[in-house]
């Protein structure tokens, strides 16, 4: 991935950045350089050229797709299980970052360069923007239960929050946050904020009884977040090249085992706490399964690979008994 320096453009990096009070370390400058790259048109600094946009044919696979933000080809794709990147039908998009779906399997796309956020509707129902107000490099995106829509408002140090009946963009109460990116919500509605510049991660209570600190130790830079159907929280230390898992209930943080890992950024896990890993630097996306075994999808010819999501589940309906 390609690297810019601070006065690229004639442009000076943000404000927020500036207040880092450390020595800026190989993933520090790695990371910052993903960040400072979002102000970039599509095809600056040698990005690889966008894929064909239209829909491909399915390919067989026997685990539901994988979506990933392709950050430097501009383009969303899908990987199949067995199966290479098919990019999805959308259009405009910028050094996209983070995603999410709703229960209806809109998927959200953070359209960072375009500072907005894109929505894709299901069954080929077309694109649309989501109404917001002066965001600035959006990032990591969250949708719970009703469909309020919540995103890492990242150069504006904030977390916002557009409810789902139209009612109008708010502002989640925080504290402090630097570069925000990574959001995981709790099926109570308790959000996981991961505070890039500060080093930590924190939560906001639904109950809006105030903003907390995880306890972690040594977090470096931390990107992606991802929750497992029990309640561990996992956490890209990108800084440190590896993901960390916060168990719940006990607060025991693990590294989980990886090999190789170059800056990693977005993650998820499915029902059976197999979990996915965005290596940014690397050009790739890891499985890894809950006994360790560490596996490459097929990433061929993705570019900084950012943000993935995972369709949510649905039941199939059951026949009815014959009578």
């Amino acid at each position: 991935m390609e690297r810019v320096p601070a006065d690229s453009h004639g442009q000076e990096p943000p404000a927020p950045a500036r207040r880092i009070r450390r020595p800026l370390t190989r993933g520090l400058a790695a990371v910052t350089g993903l960040l400072l790259l979002c102000a970039l048109p599509a095809h600056a600094a040698g990005a690889t050229p966008p894929h064909d946009t239209r829909p491909q044919t399915a390919r067989p696979h026997t685990s539901p797709p994988l979506y990933v933000s392709d950050y430097g080809n501009n383009r969303v794709v899908t990987l199949p299980d067995g199966g290479g990147p098919s990019p999805l039908p959308l259009d405009g998009l910028v050094r996209p970052t983070g995603l999410a779906f709703d229960r209806t399997g809109s998927l959200y796309v953070s359209d960072t360069g375009n500072n907005r956020v894109v929505r894709l509707l299901p069954d080929g129902g077309g694109q649309s923007t989501v109404p917001t107000d002066g965001l600035s490099r959006p990032l990591g995106l969250a949708v719970d239960p009703v469909g309020d829509l919540y995103i890492a408002d990242s150069f504006n140090d904030r977390v916002v929050k557009v409810p789902a009946d139209g009612t109008g963009q708010t502002t989640v109460p925080t504290t402090g946050l630097l570069h925000p990116w990574g959001l995981a919500l709790e099926p109570d509605g308790d959000l996981y904020v991961s505070d890039f510049v500060n080093d930590r991660v924190v939560k906001v209570p639904a109950d809006g009884t105030g903003q907390t600190t995880v306890p972690t130790t040594g977090l470096s830079q931390p990107t992606g977040l991802a929750l497992s159907t029990t309640g561990d929280l996992y956490v890209s230390d990108s800084g440190n090249n590896r993901v960390v898992r916060i168990a719940a209930g006990t607060g025991t943080q693990t590294t989980v085992p990886t090999t190789g890992l170059s800056s990693p950024l977005g993650l998820a896990v499915d029902h059976r706490a197999t979990l996915y890993v965005a290596d940014g630097f690397n050009n790739r996306v890891l499985r890894v399964r809950p006994d360790g075994t560490q596996s490459t999808l097929d990433s061929t010819g993705l570019n900084t690979p950012t943000g993935l999501a995972l369709r949510p589940r649905t039941r199939t309906p059951q026949a009815a008994p014959a009578r």
